[in-house]
């Protein structure tokens, strides 16, 4: 199956090519880039020297990628620009998996308050949201867009829905702790982001109203059948990769770190990308890089009656491009770890 990159010269792009250059069920064929249109996809990514099979970028044009011959596209894009060529390539028969915000919110008026305007609305109706481990399979055949989640949804999502929904926890007073890598903000000249200011420092920001709360909120809500709403704290981390995530939550009346466990196994008995630790071994961003996985872990805290529940993950993989390979395989009927770790 050909599969093709719509801007491949990003962080969770790059991440992409190197996935599916050694995936081994598909050829990817086609990568667009319009700053990099003409150059060798090796001389842009050299860590790829070697396995590029000679691809070049090409301009990212709409109607061409639509009437060629790729099966599958991945967009790789900023929001907005990735509704742009969903509007050509979905109604062209491509299946697409969007990487970025534009199709993650069902919900036009939350999408607005948060992004701006969307340029495809007509879209929303077709578009599936899709966390492997919680979204029920029937999207497979109904899906002709899939919207892979954020980086911090992810580290969100995956621990608290399943005790949402089995009223282990409490419904409000959900607070959300959490620290990305800078490769998160995408690649940009923008002076909070250079490696001096960066180094040796750590802050808070996008407080009280970040973009992922619409996100997350809705998809909690979705999941659990009444609405949910957090405090989301997110924190720029002097690292290049990575999320660590920690969501303080009160026990609902009688839940014990015994039943929260037990929850969880229930909800992921047989999933390869979210590994369970032992309570009180919290999880390290350490040991996710460069893997597909979520660690997660929680223990109970008798002094306040809360649940304190951590998670990890690379912002790139589980949080970016190896949840779009993840969703793919799925999708396409492959084996769900083809080409991940």
């Amino acid at each position: 199956m050909k599969v093709g990159i719509v801007g491949a010269s990003g962080y969770s792009g790059e991440v992409l090519v190197k996935l599916l250059l050694g995936h081994p069920k598909v050829t990817l064929a086609v990568v667009t880039s319009r700053s990099n249109a003409g150059k060798a996809l090796a001389s842009v990514i050299p860590s790829v020297r070697g396995a590029d099979r000679g691809l070049k970028f090409t301009d990212s044009d709409p109607a061409a990628l639509a009437a060629g011959d790729i099966d599958l596209f991945f967009l790789a894009l900023p929001h907005g620009a990735a509704a742009n060529y969903a509007k050509a390539l979905v109604p062209a028969g491509k299946r697409v998996i969007d990487l970025s915000a534009d199709f993650r919110i069902a919900d036009l008026a939350t999408y607005q308050k948060y992004y701006g305007e969307h340029h495809a609305p007509e879209l929303l109706s077709s578009a599936r949201f899709v966390l492997p481990e919680l979204t029920p399979s029937a999207w497979k055949t109904e899906a002709k867009l899939v919207a892979a989640p954020g980086c911090y949804p992810t580290s969100v999502l995956v621990p608290l829905v399943p005790l949402l929904k089995a009223g282990v926890i409490s419904r409000e007073h959900i607070v959300v702790n959490s620290c990305s890598g800078v490769s998160g903000a995408g690649k940009k000249v923008d002076e909070m982001y250079l490696y001096v200011e960066r180094a040796e420092s750590m802050k808070a920001y996008g407080l009280v109203k970040h973009r992922h709360v619409a996100e997350i909120e809705e998809q909690l809500t979705l999941h659990s059948g009444a609405k949910t709403i957090i405090q989301f704290n997110p924190h720029l981390a002097p690292m290049r990769r990575g999320i660590a995530t920690t969501i303080t939550v009160p026990a609902a009346a009688g839940a014990t770190i015994d039943t929260l466990y037990d929850t969880w196994r229930i909800a992921y008995p047989n999933t390869p990308f979210v590994q369970l630790l032992a309570q009180g071994e919290t999880p390290d961003t350490a040991h996710t890089i460069g893997t597909n996985r979520v660690d997660v872990s929680a223990v109970h805290d008798p002094r306040t009656e809360n649940f304190v529940i951590t998670s990890a993950e690379d912002n790139l993989m589980k949080g970016a491009s190896g949840q779009a390979v993840q969703i793919m395989n799925l999708w396409c009927g492959f084996d769900e770890t083809a080409g991940l770790m």
